[in-house]
C-alpha cells in the first residue's frame, strides 16, 4: 500500500463526476500529473493512464456499487482499493 496512493478528482458534484484513480508510486511519485492527462489524446486515454502509473480507475458510482457490495469500505478506501487490486491480480504482494 506505501507504493500506491489514492487520487478523487471531482469535475461535478454528481457520483458519475467522480473519479478515483489508485496510482502507482513507483511510475509516478507525485501522482497523477492532472495537467498532462487534460492534454492527451482522448482515443488513448487509457494508455496514457497506464503509462502514468493509474493501477485502476473507477467512477463515483462504480465506487457506491463496490461499497454496496461489501467489496470497498468507505472508511478505508485506499487500503479497500489495494485489498482488491491484489484481488483481482492488479498488484503482487511484494
Amino acid at each position: 500500500m506505501k507504493k500506491t496512493k489514492l487520487e478523487k478528482v471531482e469535475f461535478g458534484d454528481n457520483p458519475d463526476e467522480i473519479y478515483y484513480f489508485l496510482v502507482d508510486l513507483e511510475v509516478s511519485p507525485d501522482g497523477l500529473d492532472l495537467s498532462s492527462l487534460r492534454l492527451s489524446d482522448p482515443r488513448n486515454f487509457d494508455e496514457t493512464l497506464r503509462n502514468h502509473g493509474c493501477l485502476m480507475m473507477f467512477t463515483g458510482d462504480e465506487i457506491n456499487e463496490l461499497i454496496s457490495r461489501n467489496q470497498v469500505d468507505p472508511d478505508r478506501m485506499h487500503e479497500s482499493l489495494v485489498e482488491l487490486a491484489l484481488q483481482e491480480g492488479v498488484l503482487k504482494k511484494s
